[in-house]
């Protein structure tokens, strides 16, 4: 049955709220066990948070477009809305959970998001810019764009999302999660505007999107906020063309808890500060791991950006003096083509084990203005950017790395600071 919100009275002016009529259909859906809440008419619905509920389709038409408020006291406050969601929360009157999110649910098993419509975060309302390379806020975490929280059989479909002012898409505590064919269209200068975000999250489907962002496009995260919730397992990533002045994939940093069984396949990855990246800075563990059938271009974006243009990055480092980071283990690179300025980097102070090379084909060469032959050791304790040379293959500290039928080809723009195919050093 589909609810029409303009039936519940809003105008879609692209001026007025329309939040409480928008929820007001979604809490009629609700209320008749389920329902498809049309957001429809070649219209611009301006709307401050709402709030998903079970079974219910949250659905904009394509030409229509659903744009959040830019008045930050209309967002909801998933930390304080924990008292009436029936978490005791007694003790701990803050949490790491997003301050601020424009759509969230929770419990909200079977929800949909879809439309080939767009949802705006209205990015441009929370940043100022602090260099020609990247702008950020005054407050710290800026308003997430959709946050779905312990719900199970979500399904996010067709639906272009722009203008994140941080995180775009973030399920945490969820299980079975289907997100398919969806854009993601943030500047690439907004910092913290991360892509997909699954936390906690277990029987994970990405398939099938394209997503531009400045930070990471697709990245496993298990966070200190969501901690009460399980490890971040069983996820496949498919069939996905990224772009990324961070991480374009990555399982981390934010590792709390545990990412087991993990398989990301027929990924085009291009105009990327760094490809591929597993950084382990806290306690949780890392293990079965698989990518496959990728293509990587690399280039340094600036260096405000985590990474060098590694087409490959892994590390286990301790975030702070007080809190040892995990293992990384069994993790396979099979047929994977990358060009790039930099090669793959590997730094594991004894706590990686078990990564195999499998036709993995590098190819080095020079496409922007920034310094050559360094290593981004960033972020924990005593790290930094570090002059190391060019390399095709570079890894210090782990056990049990291997290669086959792995090769490294050398453009003449980086013979500088070349230097060779392969630094393995094992323990």
């Amino acid at each position: 049955m589909d609810f029409d919100v303009l039936s519940y009275g809003a105008r879609g002016d692209g001026r007025s709220d329309d939040a409480l009529f928008i929820q007001k259909a979604i809490d009629c859906a609700a209320e008749a066990g389920g329902g498809r809440v049309v957001l429809d008419g070649n219209r611009v619905y301006f709307s401050s948070s709402l709030i998903l509920k079970e079974n219910v389709e949250l659905h904009v038409a394509a030409g229509t477009v659903l744009k959040a408020t830019d008045r930050i006291d209309d967002y909801f406050h998933p930390n304080r809305g924990e008292k009436d969601r029936g978490v005791d929360v007694s003790g701990t009157p803050v949490t790491l959970k997003p301050s601020y999110a424009f759509i969230y649910g929770y419990k909200a098993h079977g929800a949909v998001i879809s439309g080939r419509g767009i949802i705006d975060g209205n990015c441009y309302a929370f940043v100022k810019r602090v260099s020609e390379y990247y702008v950020t806020g005054d407050f710290y975490p800026r308003p997430t764009m959709i946050y779905i929280e312990a719900s199970d059989h979500i399904t996010v479909r067709d639906i272009t999302l722009r203008n994140a002012p941080f995180w775009t898409l973030h399920p945490a505590g969820c299980n079975d999660v289907l997100i398919s064919q969806i854009r993601i269209l943030n500047p690439l200068d907004v910092a913290n505007s991360d892509g997909i975000d699954p936390d906690h999250c277990s029987n994970v489907r990405i398939i099938g999107c394209h997503i531009e962002c400045a930070d990471d496009c697709i990245c496993l995260k298990s966070s200190k906020g969501n901690m009460e919730y399980g490890p971040c397992e069983n996820i496949v990533i498919s069939d996905c063309t990224l772009i990324s002045t961070s991480a374009a994939l990555k399982i981390g940093t934010e590792g709390t808890g545990d990412f087991r069984n993990v398989v990301v396949r027929s990924v085009m990855i291009s105009k990327s500060n760094r490809g591929i990246s597993i950084q382990i800075r806290d306690g949780g563990n890392v293990e079965n791991v698989m990518f496959s059938g990728i293509m990587i271009e690399t280039r340094r974006f600036a260096p405000c950006w985590w990474g060098s243009a590694e087409p490959i990055a892994i590390s286990s480092v301790n975030r702070d003096e007080n809190t040892e980071s995990g293992t990384i283990r069994n993790v396979l690179f099979e047929n994977i083509y990358a060009k790039g300025e930099n090669g793959v980097f590997i730094y594991g102070n004894g706590k990686i084990d078990g990564v195999k090379f499998r036709n993995v084909n590098i190819t080095l060469g020079s496409s922007s203005k920034w310094e050559k032959g360094v290593h981004d050791y960033r972020p924990g304790v005593g790290t930094d950017i570090l002059s190391d040379g060019t390399y095709g293959f570079f890894s210090k500290g782990a056990k049990d790395v291997s290669f086959e039928d792995c090769s490294v080809a050398w453009l003449d723009d980086v013979s500088k600071t070349k230097r060779d195919d392969f630094l393995v050093e094992t323990l």
